[in-house]
């Protein structure tokens, strides 16, 4: 089997993708944020039982948390996709228009 040849660019460190570790307790803490969303929906709804829209309102809210919660915790995090911009001189202008022009003006 023949090896590439090796190549000169530098390797970017930043092109690294995150460690698993640091992606699971990324997704823990997306996780417990939203279930965290959950009680604090469900003792409003209580407290407001003398409002049956309110407390309704809440109740469904909190219905579809721990759905959204699982789906959204195990999706992968976005990859970073970051190039650098550099300058390359200056813009060529862009064309001029002919003398001739339709529209408004006079």
């Amino acid at each position: 089997m023949k090896h590439p040849e090796p190549d000169d660019t530098p390797i970017v460190i930043t092109d690294a993708a995150r460690s698993h570790d640091d992606e699971l307790t990324a997704r823990r803490r997306r996780y417990s944020i939203m279930m965290g969303l959950r009680v604090p929906c469900l003792v409003l709804a209580a407290l407001f039982y003398q409002t049956p829209w309110l407390a309704a309102g809440l109740i469904i809210l909190s219905i579809p948390l721990p759905w959204m919660a699982v789906i959204i915790a195990n999706d992968r995090l976005p990859i970073k996709r970051s190039g650098f911009r550099r300058y390359r001189g200056e813009l060529e202008a862009p064309p001029q228009r002919s003398e001739e022009r339709r529209g408004l003006d006079p």
